[in-house]
């Protein structure tokens, strides 16, 4: 019985397009012209008689888009790891490890160079996801997660604690001097962490700073990268994980507002399976890994 699927290379493009909610990106991603990637998703809408991206000033997905898009990127995740899998035996080839999207771009790819001079021999390969991955059935050497540090069976080590502070760029910071300052500025949500409780929304925030029943500029976004992102450009006032705006309040990109901060109980942690804890690849990288943390 032959499979029913939408062109793959189209389908490929609608991935990339909605990640990176940009046509441009998606095209630098892939090599090829923003013209190309609004192609491909024009056939891809055709073959499937739905609309996929709500075109106008920005890009949005649409209903259908928004339903469908985890589950299209686990599946090219999926391919991804069985191509890795074909290519390399367990113990040798590359180190494959798996990272949050956000804690990748912003915390440990800036440092891969570090590691590269150190091991020019190694090759490591980033698999940037939100879900855990399944050890058992996945071909991941080693994982860092987020959250609280249970992970039965596993070797854990926590990496660093987290703490969430509100930060903008010093042009903004310069004008909110108390909390009622802050509610007047323009405020950032990352919908993805209030959605799942990590992050308290706005509203509530500054209620426990004896603001209730204020009208708000409230800006969301869908992640955490692009919350960062829209702060960076001066957009306004967003919450974030410390530890993935530091480089940025290092170099005074973003300055923390009224030195307000939350701490919490999560963390990013290393996990690896028990039988994979002494595999000299992964032993180096956790090595390494560890020395960065801690610096």
């Amino acid at each position: 019985m032959s499979r029913k699927l939408p062109p793959l290379n189209a389908l490929r493009f609608f991935e990339a397009a909605a990640r990176q909610r940009s046509f441009a990106r998606a095209a630098e991603e892939l090599h090829v012209t923003p013209a190309a990637v609004s192609q491909q998703i024009k056939l891809l809408e055709d073959h499937l008689g739905v609309i996929l991206f709500k075109r106008g000033k920005t890009l949005a997905l649409s209903e259908a888009a928004t339903e469908t898009l985890e589950q299209v990127s686990e599946a090219f995740d999926q391919l991804e790891r069985a191509m890795l899998k074909i290519r390399s035996g367990k113990s040798t080839g590359p180190l494959i490890v798996s990272t949050p999207p956000a804690f990748a771009a912003r915390w440990l790819i800036p440092r891969m160079d570090d590691f590269h001079a150190r091991h020019p021999e190694a090759e490591v390969h980033m698999l940037a996801t939100r879900r855990p991955v399944d050890f058992s059935v996945e071909d991941v050497d080693m994982a860092i997660r987020f959250g609280g540090g249970a992970h039965p069976g596993l070797h854990a080590e926590q990496l660093m604690p987290e703490t969430i502070v509100a930060v903008c760029t010093p042009a903004v910071a310069a004008a909110i001097r108390t909390p009622a300052d802050l509610a007047r500025a323009n405020l950032i949500e990352d919908d993805w962490h209030i959605m799942r409780g990590a992050f308290p929304d706005w509203a509530n925030l500054l209620a426990t700073l004896g603001l209730e029943n204020t009208s708000l500029r409230i800006r969301r976004f869908s992640d955490t990268e692009l919350a960062i992102q829209a702060a960076t450009a001066g957009l306004g006032v967003t919450l974030a994980w410390h530890s993935l705006v530091n480089a940025d309040l290092k170099a005074g990109r973003l300055v923390q507002v009224l030195n307000h901060a939350i701490p919490t109980d999560l963390g990013y942690y290393l996990v690896i399976p028990k039988n994979r804890t002494m595999l000299s690849k992964v032993a180096t990288f956790r090595a390494w890994l560890l020395k960065q943390a801690a610096t």
